[in-house]
């Protein structure tokens, strides 16, 4: 079992903090929440939501192409794309986060493996072992902490992007089918190429259509982070369960009893914070793409007093 470490004090914040043993009230829980797993596990808010920043473009991007090529006349392309959107259904997406995270940092040494040790004549797969040289592990054991820091977070990055695109892909792709045939038939109509059509008529007014369903993706996103304590990065999770548990004197300078709960209380309200101010933002987006179109979003717009007022003049 992993020996915890001993929490150290920051006496460059406080200087009162150089003998905890003598603190008491205020004094002492300034000490205490200012300490380096503390900072820590204040950081990891930013690890939250610069995996949020990252991943729901990136997520986008893998669900738009998903669903461009499910809709594509090429049967391979069509083939790939609904079999990328298949993907979501009836699985739990544990299973799919384990599964990818794995697969990704395995296949990664594999090719390594081959480029870089071709005259290996061993197995890899050796029983329930996947060995491979050591020039070719990724990160290499001499690397710097912040290198193997780095690549865990890219492949949860990756591995939450392949899973919520494979989400978004089903939602998009329901989207273009949402949008009205007879506007596609219109454009072609005018001359438009099928190409044209796509990215002048369908893709502006399937986002109105999407938008309901991408929105509770990002909601789903969201309540999905503390999966980032399960692929091996240290988030907001991590350091609750760490600072929350029992702490003797053995162990720690500020030795307390089981606060988990407070801990886990305070992610409680950073998440539902978090999702009402995207509750609001999403709501003025739906309202801004809403507006003009032929949905009944739209058309409860135009019925609105002061729209129907801008429109006379």
């Amino acid at each position: 079992m992993r020996a915890i470490p001993r929490q150290k004090t920051r006496p460059a914040i406080f200087s009162y903090c150089s003998d905890p043993a003598i603190l008491e009230g205020f004094q002492w829980l300034s000490c205490y929440l200012t300490t380096g797993k503390h900072m820590g596990f204040y950081l990891s808010f930013g690890t939250v939501l610069l995996l949020l920043a990252i991943t729901a473009p990136l997520a986008l991007a893998f669900g738009f192409f998903g669903a461009s090529a499910a809709r594509s006349r090429i049967a391979p392309l069509a083939i790939f794309g609904k079999g990328y959107i298949a993907i979501v259904r009836g699985v739990p997406d544990i299973a799919f986060f384990l599964f990818f995270v794995i697969a990704l940092d395995q296949g990664i040494e594999w090719l390594r493996h081959k480029v870089k040790c071709s005259d290996w004549d061993e197995p890899i797969r050796q029983g329930n072992d996947f060995v491979v040289c050591q020039i070719a592990k990724m990160p290499l054991n001499d690397s710097p902490q912040w290198v193997h820091e780095a690549y865990g977070f890219s492949l949860a990055v990756l591995t939450f992007a392949i899973v919520f695109g494979a989400f978004a892909a089903n939602v998009l792709f329901g989207a273009m089918r949402a949008v009205p045939r007879a506007q596609i038939e219109t454009a072609e109509a005018y001359g438009m190429s099928p190409r044209q059509s796509f990215w002048r008529v369908l893709v502006p007014q399937m986002w109105v259509y999407a938008l309901p369903g991408l929105s509770n993706l990002w909601m789903v996103l969201i309540k999905a982070t503390p999966l980032l304590f399960l692929l091996g990065v240290e988030d907001i999770v991590y350091w609750a369960r760490e600072l929350g548990g029992s702490k003797t004197e053995r162990f720690t300078d500020f030795p307390h009893g089981d606060w988990r709960m407070w801990y886990f209380l305070a992610l409680l309200i950073f998440y539902l914070a978090f999702t009402k101010v995207s509750e609001l933002v999403l709501a003025r987006i739906s309202r801004r793409l809403s507006k003009g179109q032929a949905t009944l979003a739209g058309e409860a717009q135009r019925k609105e007093p002061g729209t129907a007022a801008e429109a006379t003049t």
